[in-house]
């Protein structure tokens, strides 16, 4: 008989999980582990947890003042050491023979290509491909059929069956803003409060299949405030088409602050409350890939130089992003 049956459940692990624990095993500091791994001290903590829980063992000791390790987390180290030796094996041989590819949503979505042109400064040596595929629905399928890598996106707003195989890293609560024809009657205001938009149809991409997550914000942002949304419209497939589809039904269209200029209109932030629209880097559960931890990285430099991740007091989220914007266990 085996003096360490296998854990009951236990089938694949991640190795993200691993690296966690590793960290922490050499530093014996959570604050010194996490600035190695480039990832915020929350995110480590949870990633412990969850590697204690999965293999039903508790592998550190934490006071106030130190962090040891346990037996079994003694027992583990070696054991860590030598999976993460053959996946860094594996991925020399085959992984980085093959881009990562990053869907941006859209060309000029601010947030997404900073944090990929970040990732591309961080290791230049690594290969990072964009790819667009318009809204966090549509490129969900792609994830998790391995034709992407990662995208962006409200991961909150994802159907549950979806979200199952993905997993996250909030990167940004993105202001959000209205586009006005120049002549619309709010157009002259420099910020526009939400009880203007009283009476008022707003396209929010109703019917496109590729972002009812986006929708379904906007259903929540405008509830109780008397603004309708724009039923569905031809799905305007390029920047260009858009664009004429717009300028013909003239209807305001919800956005996001860095939302790209469109001729003969006005981009004015909205206001009272500040409302955020959550932004999460998302991946498929079990991605392994060295361009793929540059990335996660470049994310958390990027949320900390630039503070996206700190909320506004009058700031505004739904109610069903919380958890994932703050995870917790």
């Amino acid at each position: 008989m085996p003096a360490h049956p296998p854990v009951p459940g236990l089938r694949h692990l991640d190795p993200r999980l691993l690296r966690a624990f590793l960290a922490v095993a050499d530093e014996l500091h959570f604050t010194r582990a996490a600035a190695r791994l480039y990832v915020a001290q929350q995110a480590l903590s949870r990633d412990v947890r969850r590697l204690e829980r999965e293999l039903g063992a508790e592998l550190f000791v934490r006071t106030t003042r130190q962090v040891t390790l346990t037996g079994d987390g003694e027992r583990l180290v070696p054991y860590a050491r030598r999976v993460l030796d053959a996946q860094d094996e594996l991925l020399a041989a085959f992984a980085q023979a093959r881009p990562l590819l990053v869907d941006l949503n859209f060309p000029d979505q601010a947030t997404a290509r900073s944090v990929l042109l970040r990732a591309r400064e961080l290791a230049p040596e690594l290969e990072l491909m964009a790819r667009y595929e318009s809204g966090l629905t549509g490129a969900a399928g792609e994830l998790l059929a391995g034709r992407l890598d990662a995208s962006f996106g409200r991961f909150a707003g994802l159907d549950p069956a979806l979200r199952a195989g993905l997993d996250h890293q909030p990167v940004r609560y993105e202001p959000m803003a209205v586009v006005l024809p120049e002549d619309h009657r709010l157009a002259s205001l420099e910020r526009i409060p939400l009880a203007a938009l009283e009476g008022e149809t707003v396209y929010a991409g109703a019917g496109n299949p590729r972002t009812p997550e986006w929708t379904d914000l906007a259903r929540q942002l405008f509830e109780g405030r008397g603004i309708a949304i724009a039923p569905p419209v031809p799905l305007a497939v390029g920047e260009e088409e858009f664009q004429r589809i717009m300028a013909k039904t003239r209807n305001p269209i919800l956005a996001v602050v860095d939302f790209p200029a469109m001729p003969a209109t006005v981009l004015r932030p909205l206001v009272d409350p500040v409302p955020l629209s959550p932004l999460s880097l998302v991946w498929r559960r079990g991605l392994v890939h060295p361009a793929f931890d540059v990335l996660r990285r470049a994310a958390v430099e990027l949320s900390v130089e630039r503070g996206w991740l700190q909320r506004p007091v009058d700031g505004w989220i739904p109610a069903t992003d919380q958890h994932d914007m703050h995870p917790c266990d």
